[in-house]
């Protein structure tokens, strides 16, 4: 059995349709699609650990198959600089899930590095009960949130198909270089959206698929935040 078969039998014997971050994140990484350095931590100890490995500055983040969305229950800190805010932020993280739900299981505290910021793109995939698996792009941010500016094409994806994706938002002048910004590399993010293309095509019991942000490089790309939903 695959890794990712194993973790989605992992979650189905749990009774769980959304995987943990960690979980996703791995799924990804099985699909060569890059994501930040992360580990688990049970406890401040490790979270130090790693943090020194990785390098400052990081970000801990909650892992709770009962917790949904991390930043509204105080379940994210980034920015962390030193080893005693490594350790502050691993006690304020749990306390603050344990207020917003005393009954939540916690799996442990992710460590990730913090990605240098620069353009964030979106990739996603939504199966459609009329043409399957779908796949979206789009640049991160208000493009996403206010102005809607995503593409969307029906999986499995050619490689001339994800260029196109890339080059039919409205926002695409900014991933060529603007006002000083470097051009963010274009070839990173195909990559990408082929290996999504690949990995729903693969696991169509894939419901749901959220990159977001990835981060784009002059230079490559990184996975900030990764979910997956099953069926």
């Amino acid at each position: 059995m695959s890794k990712v078969s194993e973790i989605f039998a992992q979650a189905r014997k749990e009774q769980r349709k959304n995987l943990l971050e960690t979980e996703a994140k791995t799924v990804c990484m099985e699909y060569g699609i890059p994501v930040t350095k992360f580990t688990i931590a049970q406890n401040e100890d490790e979270a130090v650990k790693f943090a020194e490995k990785i390098g400052f500055p990081v970000v801990m983040k909650i892992v709770s198959p009962d917790v949904v969305h991390k930043f509204d229950v105080g379940g994210v800190i980034v920015g962390i600089e030193k080893p005693q805010e490594v350790r502050k932020a691993y006690k304020t993280i749990l306390q603050n899930v344990k207020k917003h739900n005393t009954k939540a299981r916690i799996a442990g505290v992710v460590v990730q590095e913090m990605a240098p910021a620069s353009t964030e793109v979106i990739v996603g995939a939504l199966k459609d009960p009329q043409f399957g698996q779908t796949l979206m792009f789009g640049l991160g941010g208000i493009f996403v949130e206010i102005l809607k500016d995503v593409t969307f094409k029906i999986a499995p994806i050619t490689e001339q198909e994800a260029k196109e994706m890339i080059t039919e938002v409205k926002a695409y002048p900014l991933l060529q270089g603007y006002r000083g910004q470097p051009p963010a590399d274009t070839k990173a993010i195909v990559k990408i959206l082929l290996a999504t293309s690949k990995l729903v095509m693969d696991y169509p019991e894939i419901k749901e698929l959220d990159l977001n942000p990835i981060m784009v490089y002059e230079k490559g790309a990184k996975t900030v935040d990764a979910r997956i939903i099953l069926e």
